[in-house]
């Protein structure tokens, strides 16, 4: 399974039952935290996240809204007995501020806290079925997103055929990766009869906070999903890159360019009640677009 759960889909503060950005994404038994508002640990509850199963959170930049829960987090993993290292990606500057909240709070963590400062881009974790790589977007301060990318063995095991061989089991990864098998008689068994070409792995991309930048287009080319936050609705544009954010217009223009698959949008202003009008917007320019609902998971199917 490969899907993205939002725990929160709106900046600044909370209004009108929703809440500062936080996501989930699963991507076959590993759970990742993006971002990590206020009021994330108490989402997690609510849609009956498995909070022991999250192993990486990734902070995309030190405004509230995308870190105030953290600390809250880290602290009920402690009192809720988590053993398992628990590994945070963030700007350098988190960690001083970590470490200070735990000191005045006397906190000694029965876990591995694992730092992980992110300084420039390119992949950061790699993963055996996974990895995730980080890229600069354009805000007040400095601000990150994230792309998570599936791996995929270059071929699997062809079904239809793969009985007619004694191949034993434990040589199917050898399968998967290309190689013909030789059994112990001398027996070659070429690898394009038992596989076929397997698809391409599926990818997400988170991009955080950002003005409108035709390079993050270039950064998130082809992806399966992509979130891209879309504060404002189109006739705020001016508004948009004053605060170095972006609108329905220019979100579903990054989508575009990107030749992406589909797109999810978030990080509503607390000045809209409803936001019916900016899936309406955006699909002006990429028909292909949802709103990011807080408790909907998206699954990531091509």
């Amino acid at each position: 399974m490969f899907g993205v759960t939002i725990l929160g889909n709106n900046s600044a503060v909370p209004a009108y039952n929703r809440h500062p950005s936080a996501q989930i994404v699963t991507i076959h038994d590993q759970l990742i935290l993006f971002d990590c508002g206020e009021a994330t640990q108490f989402q997690i509850a609510h849609y009956k996240v498995k909070w022991n199963k999250i192993k990486y959170i990734f902070i995309s930049h030190l405004h509230g809204d995308h870190y105030f829960g953290l600390i809250g987090l880290i602290s009920s993993m402690y009192l809720l007995g988590r053993k398992d290292p628990l590994y945070v990606y963030g700007p350098a500057a988190l960690k001083p501020i970590i470490d200070l909240q735990l000191l005045v709070a006397d906190s000694r963590l029965p876990y591995d806290l694992v730092f992980i400062p992110l300084t420039n881009d390119g992949v950061v974790l790699n993963e055996t079925r996974f990895t995730v790589e980080c890229f600069a977007t354009q805000h007040r301060i400095e601000s990150r997103g994230f792309i998570v990318r599936e791996l995929r063995k270059p071929r699997k095991i062809n079904k239809d055929t793969i009985h007619y061989y004694n191949i034993p089991t434990h040589f199917y990864d050898n399968l998967q990766e290309g190689e013909d098998y030789v059994g112990i008689d001398g027996t070659l068994v070429k690898n394009e009869l038992v596989t076929i070409q397997n698809k391409p792995g599926r990818s997400y991309a988170y991009t955080a906070d950002t003005l409108f930048d035709e390079n993050v287009a270039k950064k998130v080319k082809g992806v399966s999903l992509l979130y891209h936050e879309s504060t404002y609705l189109k006739h705020m544009a001016e508004s948009a890159a004053l605060r170095f954010h972006s609108t329905t217009h220019q979100a579903a223009t990054i989508a575009l360019l990107a030749n992406v698959k589909k797109l999810i949008i978030g990080h509503f202003s607390s000045k809209y009640e409803s936001i019916d009008v900016f899936v309406q917007e955006a699909q002006e320019v990429f028909p292909n677009t949802d709103l990011a609902i807080e408790g909907t998971t998206y699954r990531i199917r091509f």
